[in-house]
């Protein structure tokens, strides 16, 4: 098994006995700030780490939050600090420590699992590790991540695919946050029986997340209609090309205005589950008008500090509203199987590094549909 050979040199996928120290990399330098694109030094892996050349990291709106400030509270960063959170690359170095049973080689393609628990609290034990409330930390909100030419990550937290799969590294990297996500929060809105034929379910917010959760809805809904809400009419092209059975553009509608229309598509006027991927005050409140008796709201977006509803008709027509944050390593398995298996189809646009600020102003004025990815060469 190849170690890394000293201190501030390893060996490189491909080049034999050259060896490299610098990279490129976008660095944040405060707070709403835009990145700076400049030469570090290539992280060196610790014991337990792993070496990756990156091949493709993409682009969330939290990635632009995080500059922003939203996430400065629950998630200080030390700067200057690299972001980048959906990840995917090949191995180029081995810590002296990584054991011979993970199996990795030099060149093998891996997608990283963003979420490290620190393994002892009750979340982690239970497979939960991004939820940890003990010292946990998460892959472009503390440890460096992915906007960058290589990145080191712990062993345990890098999934292997095949070489089939890794021909395509920038639908690969997607699929650890905008692909697993909504995954896991429809799989919720499933288990809690919420879902289901003769029943609608509606995918709020079509963009990185949303294009997945539409496929998500057709595979897991047992049958349920699904109606897409966008505030764009090209969004929901997006939504119908990825199995949407209806489409409403919400933008500047009334509730009952939504309702009139949705009684046209559907013959009801409200629906029996919800799957948030915006996380506004307005779009959570939109829902929580439109569900009917026993109706479940899962929330993934995070656009707003807080959201607000009448309390008796949460409470007093049963209503259910269920958080789901990113996902587990088994969600990331399954939608890499998913996927590998033709179940999943992709919305990328591949972008470039030095590209990288005006690609996050567009995240953050809504204006991207589907995933932007950074592909290095």
């Amino acid at each position: 098994m190849p170690t890394v050979p000293g201190p501030s040199r390893f060996p490189l996928v491909g080049e034999g006995e050259a060896t490299m120290t610098q990279m490129q990399a976008a660095r944040m330098h405060g707070y709403k700030e835009p990145l700076r694109v400049e030469e570090v030094p290539v992280p060196e892996p610790g014991p337990d780490e792993i070496l990756l050349k990156v091949a493709a990291t993409g682009m969330c709106r939290s990635d632009y939050q995080l500059l922003d400030g939203y996430f400065e509270g629950p998630f200080p960063v030390d700067l200057p600090y690299i972001p980048g959170h959906e990840v995917t690359g090949r191995v180029a170095g081995l810590g002296s420590a990584v054991p011979t049973t993970v199996g990795y080689s030099e060149g093998d393609m891996v997608v990283v699992n963003p979420s490290w628990g620190d393994g002892t609290c009750r979340q982690c034990r239970e497979g939960n590790e991004q939820l940890c409330s003990g010292n946990g930390r998460w892959v472009g909100f503390g440890p460096p991540g992915g906007f960058a030419e290589y990145m080191a990550v712990e062993c345990r937290h890098a999934i292997p695919v095949s070489e089939e799969a890794a021909k395509a590294p920038e639908v690969l990297a997607p699929m650890t946050d905008a692909g697993m996500t909504p995954y896991r929060a429809m799989r919720k809105l499933r288990d809690a029986r919420k879902l289901g034929a003769d029943r609608t379910l509606a995918v709020t917010g079509i963009g990185g997340l949303g294009s997945y959760a539409i496929q998500y809805a057709k595979l897991l809904g047992g049958g349920a209609t699904v109606v897409a809400f966008a505030r764009s009419d090209g969004k929901l092209g997006v939504a119908k090309e990825n199995g949407a059975d209806h489409g409403i553009n919400v933008r500047g509608k009334s509730t009952e205005a939504i309702q009139d229309e949705l009684e046209r598509l559907t013959g009801r006027r409200t629906v029996h589950a919800i799957l948030d991927c915006v996380g506004s005050e307005a779009s959570i409140s939109m829902g929580f008008d439109l569900l009917g008796p026993e109706g479940a709201l899962a929330a993934v977006g995070l656009m707003s500090q807080r959201v607000e509803h009448r309390q008796f008709p949460f409470v007093g027509t049963e209503l259910s509203y269920l958080g789901s944050f990113w996902g587990n390593h088994l969600d990331l398995v399954e939608v890499l199987s998913l996927a590998e298996a033709g179940l999943v189809k992709h919305n990328v646009t591949k972008v470039r590094l030095e590209d990288i600020n005006e690609n996050l102003e567009a995240l953050g004025r809504g204006d991207v549909v589907g995933r932007q990815v950074i592909v290095f060469g």
